[in-house]
């Protein structure tokens, strides 16, 4: 780019992706980090950011504190990101999981402090519902889907994400998790593996989590979005207010159809992708997605990741 316009679709970290000390080079090089930083805990209440920055790690991982967490860090990056790069337009945005309603807040569905009281209560009901029930998830790596499909119906648990060819994750009561973890092999799945996670999301475990965000989101004001969001539960862009309050609440126990979200986005001709958020999750899917590798994501996380961006986009 020189002098014009980038178009680009950002996409939203989601929960795990989250690490100690993550957004404290920004808010020490950039005032508007520090700005959101200081908004989130006025707006929570709390201190959330001397956890985000000090940790320790298992406050930080606790859903009531990683989901707000990752929301502010993802709009932080692209807030600077826009003020280095005059030019740059985001023309679409999705988000895994908790990035979906990141997405929506960076669409102008949500202002800033709506989204994060939504977030925060989001992780708190989800929370909420990990301590009631006897949850966990595994990833299902190197099978068909198919064939994971029917191991979930046989040990009675979910499809929790459709990451991308060959990267599944079931969701569902423990033992049942961990007989499908013990079967996989024998259904032709190169190998399943447990999650270290609090409990099943995207699962039927997390309906009581499910009806009470529905709740909130009645009373939550929603506009239209600025720019097209594809949500996770149906893979297809949402626009009218009613539609994505229907698919936020249906996301927390549907599935993450992210492979077909980010097909979608390819179909429409999309090829310059903003990936906000610590590491490089959602490259690494997209690389299995696009195979013929015409898309290009950069990977922003940091200040170094930032300042890298810039350059590739104002070169």
């Amino acid at each position: 780019m020189s002098g014009g316009a980038e178009e680009a679709v950002v996409l939203f970290a989601g929960q795990g992706a989250q690490r100690v000390g993550m957004g404290k080079d920004l808010v020490e090089a950039f005032p508007t980090a520090a700005t959101a930083f200081e908004k989130a805990d006025a707006v929570l209440g709390r201190a959330l950011t001397s956890i985000v920055f000090e940790g320790p790690e298992e406050e930080l991982t606790k859903t009531v504190n990683c989901q707000p967490a990752l929301f502010v860090h993802g709009l932080a990056l692209l807030e600077i990101l826009q003020d280095e790069v005059p030019g740059l337009q985001p023309v679409a945005a999705a988000g895994l999981s908790l990035g979906e309603m990141t997405a929506h807040t960076a669409a102008g569905t949500f202002g800033f402090e709506e989204g994060l009281r939504l977030v925060a209560a989001r992780g708190a009901l989800m929370d909420e519902a990990c301590a009631a029930t006897d949850g966990a998830m595994a990833a299902m790596i190197g099978g068909g889907e198919k064939a994971v499909r029917q191991l979930a119906v046989d040990c009675d648990v979910d499809v929790a994400n459709i990451n991308s060819p060959g990267q599944i994750v079931l969701s569902g009561a423990t033992a049942g998790i961990d007989q499908a973890v013990a079967q996989s092999r024998e259904r032709g799945i190169r190998m399943g593996r447990k999650l270290k996670v609090a409990g099943a999301y995207h699962s039927r475990l997390m309906a009581g989590a499910q009806e009470k965000l529905g709740r909130a989101l009645v009373d939550a004001p929603v506009k239209i979005p600025r720019i097209p969001v594809i949500c996770n539960y149906a893979a297809e862009e949402v626009a009218e207010p009613e539609r994505i309050r229907e698919t936020l609440t249906r996301q927390v126990t549907g599935s993450v159809r992210w492979e077909d979200s980010m097909r979608l986005l390819l179909e429409r001709g999309h090829r310059l992708f903003i990936e906000l958020g610590p590491g490089k999750v959602l490259r690494g899917l997209m690389g299995r997605i696009d195979k013929e590798g015409s898309a290009e994501v950069l990977s922003v996380e940091d200040r170094e990741t930032l300042l890298a961006t810039r350059s590739r986009l104002t070169a």
